[in-house]
């Protein structure tokens, strides 16, 4: 006979009385942290527990007893359903304000060295509407939510497009208005969804491995190009041409149409061949006087206009004076190096993808940069002693790692090419500390500025600049 399991605790009006790392809300109870979602400072709360350890609990909220004097209505119908901008029912400046806290403590507990004072975070100017990528999925299986099942009316299950729910992998929330993207991004997910309905196309089936509609990408720019990339599971031709071609018509304002046929289990694009289907294959975006091509894979900053803050920051870390040897690490499509090329001697590019080192040398050559070289590789193999040799010690290193942050070898590394100065920009500012510890001994940390890119999320980006001792 198995062991009975132990009911987990039901806490009864307990204070909500912090927000920490990942934008979890804390109250504390008999010397443990709970960590609760959907809630915010100062709310009062009964508190299921879903999951109990010995120094903490995680719970969900089941009763408010009372509402905190900060919280906000959130605007958006689907918000604590789909999974995005989990942080609508905070004011701006207090998301703002947790976003800072969330850099200093990570500076202080993770990297545990001697900082400066920290610049105030630079908000987004934009709030909503800020994104220039989305990716909605198809699924022939819709989230239902608790006030559709607490009706017990007959309900339609089927089809939705959207996004996922959180740890939900086979449903999707069938979303009606989204604000991360502007028009016509909201009107051309609709479109689809109509046309789909119209003709009884059918919604991919993950579990099952069946269907035709998949995905949808939609990407906008700053120079008003628009690109849709249609994605299906099986490649039915006159399906296809027919519901692109009504798109085209409904939409002249797209510029780049293509679709992807991803037959595989997952929905990763970056092995698939894209099919032009109208238009040019890539679209541009502008920052300052510099044009960025951009292709159905390549990677851009998702909120352009606060990217260019975030750019304008980290080339004035460098402080370029047009001698230096600069090294721009994780360089991605090259937008960080060649937004500096024009103050530095040379810029070296490296990153792991051969197609955005390509797209990195295009955006040089439209741009008529000259003094930059990429090279694809994974970072820890190709950045060594050999290749500092051959290229030039660096003066400024510039890295910009994904949120796993930098390998020991790559940071060993850096180390022996002895820069005066690194600028370290970072997604995840835990990692980031992490490799900060990992270089304090040969470098100080004299400058850090967070910038908000996700407002109403938990996430925020940090510059960090560190001078040699």
């Amino acid at each position: 006979m198995g062991r009975k399991r132990k009911s987990l605790p039901f806490l009864e009006e307990i204070e909500i009385i912090d927000v920490v790392a990942e934008g979890k809300a804390i109250a504390k109870t008999d010397g443990k942290v709970v960590f609760i979602t959907g809630v915010v400072p100062g709310d009062i709360v009964d508190v299921q527990v879903i999951k109990k350890r010995k120094s903490f609990m995680e719970g969900i909220p089941v009763k408010f007893h009372k509402y905190s004097d900060i919280r906000v209505e959130a605007f958006c119908e689907h918000f604590g359903v789909c999974g995005g901008c989990k942080w609508q029912n905070l004011p701006y400046n207090e998301q703002l304000k947790y976003k800072n806290q969330q850099v200093i403590d990570n500076l202080e507990r993770i990297a545990k060295v001697e900082l400066p004072e920290i610049d105030t975070i630079l908000p987004s100017e934009k709030t909503q509407f800020y994104r220039n990528k989305l990716e909605f999925t198809f699924s022939n299986k819709r989230w239902l939510t608790k006030d559709e099942i607490d009706t017990q009316d007959e309900l339609d299950r089927n089809n939705a497009l959207g996004f996922h729910v959180p740890k939900i992998w086979d449903k999707i929330v069938d979303i009606k208005k989204c604000y991360l993207q502007d028009e016509p991004s909201n009107s051309i997910r609709l479109e689809f969804k109509k046309y789909a309905t119209d003709h009884n196309l059918s919604y991919f089936d993950i579990r099952n491995q069946e269907g035709l509609l998949r995905n949808l990408i939609i990407r906008t720019s700053t120079t008003k190009d628009l690109m849709v990339i249609a994605v299906f599971y099986r490649n039915d031709e006159e399906i296809i041409k027919s519901l692109l071609n009504h798109i085209s018509e409904k939409f002249p304002e797209i510029t780049s149409l293509m679709y992807i046929v991803n037959a595989k289990a997952n929905d990763s694009i970056t092995d698939q061949n894209v099919i032009l289907f109208k238009g040019n294959d890539f679209i541009y975006e502008q920052m300052e006087d510099l044009k960025f091509k951009i292709g159905p894979k390549s990677f851009y900053q998702t909120n352009s206009e606060q990217a260019y803050n975030l750019y304008s920051k980290t080339r004035d870390f460098a402080n370029l004076s047009g001698n230096e040897i600069v090294y721009d690490l994780y360089t991605g499509t090259g937008t960080i190096a060649n937004f500096v090329a024009r103050k530095a001697k040379k810029v070296i590019g490296i990153e792991y993808v051969p197609e955005a080192i390509e797209d990195a040398k295009i955006n040089s050559e439209i741009n008529s940069i000259s003094n930059t070289d990429f090279y694809a590789g994974d970072m820890k193999d190709l950045l060594n002693t050999s290749f500092i040799d051959e290229h030039g010690a660096p003066d400024v290193i510039i890295t910009d790692p994904p949120r796993a942050g930098m390998h020991k070898d790559v940071i060993e590394t850096i180390i022996k090419a002895s820069p005066n100065k690194i600028v370290y920009v970072s997604c995840n500012p835990a990692t980031q500390a992490r490799d900060i510890n990992l270089l304090d001994e040969y470098y100080k940390v004299t400058k850090v500025q967070p910038v908000d890119m996700f407002p109403h999320t938990f996430h925020v980006e940090n510059i960090v600049l560190l001078d040699k001792r």
